[in-house]
């Protein structure tokens, strides 16, 4: 199993748009990895998470190739994740693909919540569903998809945007999307005790960094309780690797001085264009 970075910022982006501060400054200035565009992760050139106002940029620089996408997945329904109005280019006439864009439809899953503004789209655009079809899903229910098992768990994040966070397996790897989301609720900590799965990677909302992060974000010391508890309840142990991903420039570090507090912690921390094998 693959997953691709493609976005690892948090709304503002970093530089973030309109501000001055030290860390936007520091980060425009040193460039590279420290410039982060919003939230957006690829599993196996297959299955697409989030659709933020940055997918175009993606699409130009890391060559994703949305008409071979038939598979989004989307956390929650706040615009940095979700970037409704650009379903509508999918529709004929602003797409066109030698066997018909319409043949192959886009499945997108969300929490009933998330789904509103795809829905409003589709209707508003009279989109067909062999264009987009939107699957609404449950917590803790799993759901197929592309040959993948996927379960979403409820988000400590605003519930006004339908918030999950998602485990994903192609039966022989598993791994655990946590973003956008604080210190997990008790009902999801409850779900991953019962349903009991392995995590090979875990991926964790690092908003905060060195801020004390814990409800509806994280910071690198609710990432590591987080960390403990699930080897303590199973679901991890010293073979899972573990990455820091969606960054806020309020959480007072670029890139490269996250580096060394990562690796001092047994972190990773993505950047956007970052592939890992898993």
């Amino acid at each position: 199993m693959k997953l691709k970075y493609l976005g690892t910022a948090a709304a503002e982006g970093v530089p973030a748009l309109f501000c001055f501060c030290p860390v936007c400054r520091r980060a425009a200035e040193l460039g590279g990895r420290n410039i982060r565009t919003r939230s957006q992760a690829l599993i196996d050139d297959k299955i697409l998470i989030d659709l933020p106002p940055d997918t175009y940029m993606h699409v130009l620089n890391y060559g994703l190739d949305l008409k071979e996408i038939t598979t989004l997945i989307i956390t929650h329904s706040h615009a940095d994740h979700l970037y409704a109005t650009e379903l509508e280019m999918r529709n004929p006439g602003f797409a066109h693909a030698p066997e018909g864009i319409g043949e192959k439809p886009l499945n997108i899953f969300a929490s009933k919540i998330a789904g509103v503004p795809i829905r409003r789209i589709i209707e508003e655009e009279e989109i067909d569903e062999n264009t987009v079809k939107l699957n609404c899903v449950e917590a803790f229910k799993p759901f197929e998809a592309e040959g993948y098992v996927i379960t979403p768990y409820k988000a400590s994040h605003a519930k006004i945007a339908g918030p999950f966070i998602y485990s994903i397996s192609d039966g022989k790897k598993t791994l655990l999307y946590a973003h956008d989301t604080g210190y997990f609720l008790e009902e999801t900590w409850e779900a991953l005790k019962k349903i009991n799965p392995y995590f090979d990677f875990v991926s964790l909302d690092c908003t905060g960094m060195l801020l004390n992060y814990t409800g509806n974000h994280m910071g690198i010391d609710a990432c590591n309780d987080v960390r403990e508890k699930l080897i303590e309840i199973g679901c991890a142990d010293e073979n899972t690797k573990w990455c820091y991903q969606h960054f806020s420039h309020n959480g007072l570090l670029t890139y490269d001085e996250m580096v060394p507090i990562a690796q001092e912690r047994g972190f990773l921390v993505a950047y956007d264009g970052m592939e890992v094998e898993i």
